[in-house]
C-alpha cells in the first residue's frame, strides 16, 4: 500500500526540487551501479546545471560518473573504478581524465570503505595497511605513512584521512511514512549516509508502514534522521538495475556506449534521455 509522506517533514515532492538542494561544488558520494543508483536525480541534476562536484566513488561508480562528468558537472574524482563493465569503455570519464577536465583522485576499494568509516566515526582518520609499497601513494599526498606507535619495533602503516561528504545520493525500493529508507543489505549505503552530512534518496514508493516498527525491517533500514530529501522516482535507477526488482536495460546501456565515443555522440544522449526527460519504457 502507498501513500503520502505527509509525517515526514524531510519529503520532496519532486526530482527537480531535491536536484535544487545539490549545490555547486558539494562533495557527493554516489553508490556502485548494483547498490541503488539515483539515475532520475542524475538527469535532474545535468539539466540543473550543478558545476564544480568532487564525486566520491563508494567504492566504485558507473554510468552515473559518465553522465556528470561528460556534462561539465564534475570538477574532482575519487574512487577506485569508473567503469561500464561489460558494456564498454567508460568513454567520457577517459575523454576527461586525458585533457585534466578533472582532478583524479585514484584509490582502491579499501582505501574508499576505510576513509568513509572514518568519515561516519566522527574521526580524522582510519589507518590501513594494504597498499603498503604501491606506487598509490605517491600520488596521494594526503595519505600519510608512519610507523605504528604501539610496535616496539619498525611497523610501518598508511593513514587515510576520513571522507565526509555533503551529501551522498542513491536510490532505493520505498521509504516508509516517516521518511525511513529501506536499504536492505546494502551497508554501503549505511557508511556513505552516516560519513555525510545528509542524504538525498529517490525512491520507488512511499508505503504506509513503520519500518522501524519490527526488528526484521529495522534491521534493512535508514532513519529518517540520516535523510535531508526523498523523492518518488519509478524506475528512478534506469537504466540501471535496482536489486531484484528490475534489471538492467542492456540495449539502452550499449546504445550509450556507442553514442558516448565521441563528444557530439554524446551530447545527443544528453538531448534524448536527459534535457528531453525521456522516460525509460
Amino acid at each position: 500500500m502507498t501513500a503520502s509522506l505527509g509525517q515526514a517533514a524531510n519529503f520532496v515532492s519532486s526530482v527537480d526540487q531535491l536536484a535544487a538542494q545539490i549545490p555547486d561544488g558539494a562533495q557527493i558520494a554516489v553508490p556502485p551501479d548494483y547498490s541503488g543508483v539515483a539515475m532520475e536525480l542524475t538527469r535532474a541534476m545535468i539539466r540543473r546545471g550543478v558545476r564544480n562536484l568532487h564525486l566520491v566513488g563508494v567504492p566504485v561508480s558507473g554510468l552515473q560518473a559518465e553522465l556528470l562528468i561528460g556534462a561539465g558537472c564534475v570538477a574532482v574524482v575519487e574512487t577506485s573504478a569508473i567503469t561500464l563493465g561489460e558494456y564498454g569503455t567508460a568513454h567520457r570519464f577517459v575523454s576527461g581524465l586525458r585533457r585534466g577536465a578533472f582532478q583524479m583522485k585514484d584509490a582502491t576499494c579499501p582505501a574508499v570503505h576505510a576513509a568513509i568509516q572514518a568519515g561516519g566515526k566522527g574521526i580524522p582518520f582510519m589507518p590501513l595497511r594494504g597498499i603498503l609499497g604501491a606506487d598509490l601513494l605517491k600520488n596521494r599526498p594526503d595519505w600519510k605513512v608512519i610507523d605504528n606507535p604501539f610496535s616496539a619495533g619498525k611497523d610501518p602503516i598508511v593513514l587515510l584521512p576520513a571522507i565526509r561528504p555533503d551529501i551522498a545520493i542513491f536510490h532505493s525500493p520505498y521509504a516508509d511514512r516517516n521518511g525511513n529508507v529501506f536499504i536492505g543489505r546494502r551497508r554501503e549505503l549505511v557508511a556513505m549516509a552516516h560519513a555525510s552530512a545528509m542524504s538525498l534518496v529517490t525512491v520507488e514508493e512511499i508505503r504506509d508502514i513503520d519500518l522501524l516498527a519490527s526488528e526484521e525491517s529495522a534491521a534493512g533500514t535508514l532513519p529518517a534522521a540520516y535523510i535531508g530529501g526523498i523523492a518518488v522516482a519509478p524506475r528512478g535507477a534506469w537504466p540501471l538495475r535496482l536489486w531484484d526488482i528490475y534489471g538492467y536495460d542492456e540495449p539502452h546501456i550499449r546504445q550509450y556506449s556507442d553514442m558516448a565515443r565521441t563528444e557530439e555522440g554524446f551530447a545527443r544522449y544528453l538531448d534524448l534521455f536527459v534535457h528531453e526527460q525521456r522516460a525509460a519504457e
